[in-house]
This record gives C-alpha cells, structure tokens and sequence, in this order.
C-alpha cells in the first residue's frame, strides 16, 4: 500500500477536523430536514410496512464491520426458496422518489453521528466485495466511508466501477477541507438535478464482480 505525502494542514483536518466537520453538519441538516424524515417514515410505513429502516453490515474505515441506516425502499417481496427477488420489481413509487431525491439516505447522519461513516467519502459497498479488491482498489478503505463522495458527484451509479475506484482513490489522495466542501456542494446540485441514480439497463447499478481469482494474484504479486 502506497503512503501518499500530505500537507500538515491537511493531515491536521483529517485527522482532527474533518470528525468536527462531519458532528457539526450532520446535527445541522438533521435539524434542517427532521420534518422530511418524519414525513417519509410515516409514509414508508403505511406503503411498504415494516421495518422502516433498512439495516445491512458494511464495510467501513480497514474494512471493519458496522450497521449502515437507510431508509426502506423496497418490498420484501422473495422467491419461492426465500431469496429477496429482483430489485426493479420490489421497488414502488415511493421507493424511487426516496432514491432520487437521496431522502432514503437521511438515517446515515446517524452512522456520521456515532463515527462509523464521514459525511464524505468512498461510498461502503458490501462486505462480499472485500476479497474482490486488488490491493490498490482496497485502499478506498484507509479512511472513512462517506455519504456522499467524489464517485456520486461525478456520475453515481451511471459511471462504470473502474471509473468508481479510481475516484475513491482519488479522493483518498486528496482528502481536505476544500475538496469535502466541493463534494458536499456538487451533492446538493445532483440532489436536485436527480442525476446519476441509476445504471443504464439497471434499478440501482450492477454487482461489482473483480477480476478473476488468477489475474487478482498476478496483480498482487505485481504490487508487492
């Protein structure tokens, strides 16, 4: 893993400000959109029933585990062996105008709250995606993952995962105090422009599969 040389400056915010940034705006847009979140929580339950939260484990700062909040946007609708069905199908109108508007993502302010996510930062994927990382890819995973990041404001789910990766990697390079206020700015324009939300062909975007068992060793060894 590559050690990439930083301003004082900008070590002393990610270290330091960076969590006091993340606490104070994250108590701030809670207080500002507490009313749309009750509002959708009532609503999610009358449309989709329970739960209202959406809880799944996720990879976080190293990889370590930790509960990420989201609102619920699908059915529980699952096949005949038990197994959840396609998303497209499972989501309704609600679910899709919670996504575009990213309102489903509101209860993340919490995981912000308790340090388990940034307010930005490489999105966290799923915890089965961690041994399908190369080792440069798996450096998304040396800060904390965010609500919003430089992948969601350069395309969210319409750019391909090289394109995702390689904007994580970016930002991790790159972390301050005026790149997370760029970011957070550009989110708030795709919020409102809706732009982005889904791959083409696809209800949310498709799984991340990595390179091949045999080409991911060669990288490693390449790397090491």
């Amino acid at each position: 893993m590559r050690a990439v040389a930083r301003p004082m400056r900008h070590r002393f915010y990610q270290q330091r400000g960076k969590r006091a940034l993340d606490v104070l705006l994250s108590v701030l847009i809670g207080l500002v959109c507490w009313p749309v979140l009750l509002i959708s929580t009532v609503l999610v339950r009358l449309t989709l029933g329970s739960p209202i939260l959406f809880r799944q484990t996720r990879p976080g700062l190293h990889g370590e585990p930790f509960v990420l909040f989201k609102l619920r946007t699908m059915t529980e609708q699952r096949d005949e062996s038990g197994w959840p069905g396609p998303d497209a199908p499972r989501l309704r109108s609600l679910g899709l105008l919670l996504r575009r508007t990213s309102i489903d993502e509101l209860p993340q302010l919490f995981n912000a709250l308790k340090g388990d996510m940034s307010l930005v930062g490489p999105r966290p994927l799923l915890m089965e995606y961690l041994d399908r990382y190369t080792p440069e890819q798996a450096r998304r995973h040396t800060v904390l993952p965010g609500i919003t990041g430089l992948a969601q404001t350069s395309g969210r789910n319409a750019i391909s995962w090289d394109d995702k990766f390689s904007l994580d990697l970016e930002y991790v390079d790159n972390v301050s105090l005026l790149l997370d206020l760029k970011i957070l700015a550009r989110t708030a324009f795709r919020v409102v422009t809706q732009q982005g939300i889904n791959e083409a062909g696809h209800a949310t975007t498709r799984e991340f599969i990595g390179v091949p068992h045999a080409s991911r060793q060669a990288i490693e060894n390449r790397e090491c």
